[in-house]
């Protein structure tokens, strides 16, 4: 299960009204144009998709095990939380019905952060297409869901996405234990991003 960011930011009530507000409302499809709120109808593809270990081991917060019944509560929780302001699940569907991607946005509007966790198929990951899509999804997060600190953890073995993470300017702070569903634990890599760090970086860039 996620844990909330090391830095605690000072939020007014009317902020964390507003970033829930944002959760609710957010447009997946303003992200990319294939990407949708996960619903009921995708649970057997994403069953499918977890079911690979490539893409499954080394993310901490999915139902375990991986079966139709655990993830259709997962998708299910995850719209409560969503009507909340709290979370939102997405998957990006090929046009042959398979799905490719996932994203789970956990955020926390009293904080005025989110963390984003999710897994590509491997053959969608190479020719910078992994960090093409982080990238403009860390960008939504601050844009759509109107957060200020977005954290990201990674497994001290995963030198793929510890690499796009540090490539996009995120300030390393350490590990945390992240608590798995089976109820283990797995020391991560983490690191924090502000709304400041991120358009300092990445409009000056772009600019």
């Amino acid at each position: 299960m996620s844990a909330p960011p090391k830095t605690r930011l000072h939020v007014a009530e009317e902020e964390a009204i507003a970033i829930r507000d944002a959760v609710i409302a957010a447009d997946p499809s303003s992200l990319d144009a294939d990407c949708t709120a996960a619903s009921e109808s995708d649970v057997q593809a994403l069953t499918q998709l977890l079911a690979d270990l490539s893409i499954s081991t080394a993310i901490y917060d999915l139902p375990s095990p991986i079966t139709p019944e655990t993830v259709n509560a997962w998708v299910t929780d995850a719209q409560a939380r969503r009507r909340r302001g709290e979370a939102l699940l997405t998957v990006r569907t090929a046009t042959d019905g398979t799905i490719y991607s996932y994203s789970y946005f956990t955020i926390w509007p009293e904080l005025a952060a989110a963390e984003i966790a999710g897994g590509f198929r491997v053959e969608r990951q190479g020719a910078g297409l992994g960090k093409t899509g982080a990238l403009r999804s860390f960008a939504w997060m601050f844009e759509a869901l109107k957060v200020r600190l977005i954290c990201v953890t990674a497994a001290l073995d995963n030198v793929r996405s510890a690499k796009v993470i540090e490539a996009a300017g995120f300030t390393p702070m350490g590990e945390r234990q992240a608590h798995r569903a089976d109820g283990s634990v797995r020391r991560s890599l983490y690191w924090e991003m502000s709304i400041e760090q991120w358009r300092k970086l990445h409009l000056s860039a772009s600019g």
